[in-house]
């Protein structure tokens, strides 16, 4: 049984992480849309977005910013990336917790870390966006979390895969619900 999100901390990921990455991945991916997606489209998205290679190019070419969130035992249960994105915005990528972990405080700490990123390192920009799909029970977290519905987008991924999204936005810069401030060093859930 895991232990309570007060036993886990959250640390900046390195390439060094990929495989930790890609492990909550093979979980967290298909436990979130497993009764929203084909399993092709699944196959599809983990290739695309979860080969080595791919998280890689992520890390170093797209500017993608993870961070990785561990048990008290060094494991791997959750992980966030955000970066740049056009204009005045910076994108949440990713956020991804274990399934047995979720509503111990794992994401809301995993998501005040890419705040605290963004608001700190995004230079210029205004405004948290993210995608989520409009199936993803995730959305109630998100407006938590202070982020609202602006527009919902269908984007071709490819061989014939769409991704079915809202786009949520959240201003980087207001006093609206704020998960726990973080710092990029090594922080507890």
């Amino acid at each position: 049984m895991p232990h309570s999100a007060s036993a886990c901390s959250i640390r900046p990921a390195t390439a060094a992480d990929i495989s930790a990455i890609r492990t909550v991945a093979s979980v967290a991916f298909p436990a979130t849309y497993g009764a929203i997606l084909t399993a092709a489209q699944m196959d599809y998205m983990m290739a695309w977005m979860y080969a080595p290679q791919s998280v890689a190019a992520q890390m170093t070419d797209d500017g993608h910013r993870f961070f990785l969130a561990e048990d008290a035992g060094g494991r791997p249960i959750g992980y966030v990336s955000v970066g740049p994105a056009e204009g005045a915005d910076c994108e949440l990528h990713k956020l991804y917790v274990l399934p047995a972990w979720q509503g111990r405080g794992v994401g809301s700490a995993l998501f005040a870390t890419a705040l605290q990123w963004a608001r700190q390192e995004a230079t210029g920009a205004t405004r948290l966006v993210l995608h989520v799909n409009r199936h993803n029970a995730a959305q109630r977290f998100y407006r938590r979390m202070g982020m609202v519905i602006e527009r919902s987008g269908d984007f071709d991924i490819g061989h014939g895969f769409f991704m079915n999204d809202y786009i949520m936005v959240r201003p980087l810069h207001d006093d609206g619900p704020t998960p726990e401030r973080t710092t990029h060093s090594q922080t507890h859930c």
